[in-house]
């Protein structure tokens, strides 16, 4: 059976959003319709197969983006965190971006998915599917009000934290090697954030949570863990990535994973260099099957925000990655549950209403 375009991928994470924003925001609307130098756009989605996936709304902090992955070159590095943003600060920019995604619907560029019925009917039709997500909560007021009104426009999916700290909790450095124990969890905002969350039926993405703040929500949530865009720390020891034992609960809640294409969360070495085989990200996926289970593992890829392996470097590469997965022995019904079947198996187990 060839493997080209499909099926069709549906991904975990991607920072196109953030990109369009940078790039002049509402006016860069026309890029993703027409090309644009990055790893997402209708032509490229299109070419691979990109069936859609999380698309992320992240507030970002004045840092040198040159210096860091220079620096996560190195064998060793630890990246200090930058400083907390405030909710009148970053408000303003998750309200951009939110249009900016509003504005791609308006476009018929994709369709803004609120329902695990709305994921389907978009893959089987073509139609790029997204969910609104957003990747660091400062831009949730301690009331909920803004999450209450973002959930209403569409919000579905929510991380309480980009690796910096946030009022409701604390995230992981870029540090390697190094465990996911780097500080505290989830504050008492936090514990109130996740009650939430479960009871309007939005997803929490784990990803950029600290260890303890991960077990912090494990204990407390009803709802299914996931990483959107991790990897195994059996293989690549980084902060960043989870453990076996995070793993475990994960399958116990029967939740899942999705591979980040991030070539520094796929390296045994932990670099940011991309000479990164495929065969590496099947080492990843094989290691996550064995300690979750066929069902629980997706794709993750980070496209738009991270360095990643040069097979892969747009989404109309994707038709190499089924490829490799056939190659490497997956069966037709497990690349379909990778591709997308594990995340709309997932989403209809926390999207309640």
């Amino acid at each position: 059976m060839p493997f080209d375009t499909t099926p069709p991928v549906f991904d975990g994470h991607n920072d196109v959003l953030l990109k369009l924003y940078n790039a002049g925001g509402l006016e860069a609307v026309d890029s993703f319709l027409t090309g644009r130098e990055g790893a997402i756009d209708a032509i490229s989605a299109k070419a691979g197969g990109f069936g859609g996936g999380f698309f992320a709304v992240y507030v970002p902090s004045p840092v040198d983006r040159e210096m860091k992955f220079d620096q996560m070159t190195q064998a060793t590095y630890d990246m200090p965190l930058p400083d907390p943003i405030g909710w009148a600060d970053a408000i303003p920019v998750v309200m951009a971006q939110a249009a900016i995604l509003f504005e791609l619907e308006k476009r018929g560029a994709l369709k803004i998915c609120r329902k695990v019925q709305d994921i389907r009917a978009c893959l089987s039709t073509g139609k790029m599917a997204a969910i609104f997500h957003i990747e660091g909560a400062e831009g949730i007021d301690p009331d909920f009000h803004t999450l209450e009104v973002l959930y209403q426009a569409g919000l579905r999916s929510l991380g309480p934290v980009w690796s910096r700290s946030t009022i409701f909790g604390h995230g992981v450095p870029f540090r390697y090697p190094s465990t996911g124990d780097t500080g505290p969890g989830l504050t008492e905002a936090g514990k109130r954030l996740v009650r939430a969350c479960n009871e309007m039926g939005i997803m929490i993405d784990l990803s950029h949570l600290n260890e303890a703040g991960f077990w912090d929500v494990a204990k407390l949530s009803d709802a299914p863990l996931v990483a959107t865009h991790s990897n195994a720390y059996a293989i690549c020891p980084h902060s960043r990535n989870l453990t076996d034992k995070q793993l475990a609960a994960i399958r116990e809640s029967d939740g899942m994973v999705g591979l980040n294409f991030a070539v520094a969360f796929l390296r045994d070495d932990g670099r940011m260099v991309p000479d990164v085989p495929l065969e590496q990200m099947l080492r990843h996926l094989d290691h996550l099957i064995e300690h979750l289970g066929e069902d629980r593992v997706g794709l993750g890829s980070d496209y738009d925000g991270a360095v990643v392996p040069p097979d892969l470097t747009t989404c109309a590469g994707l038709p190499k990655l089924r490829q490799a997965m056939a190659q490497h022995g997956y069966d037709a019904a497990l690349i379909a549950k990778l591709c997308h079947e594990n995340w709309l198996r997932v989403l209809g187990k926390i999207w309640k209403k």
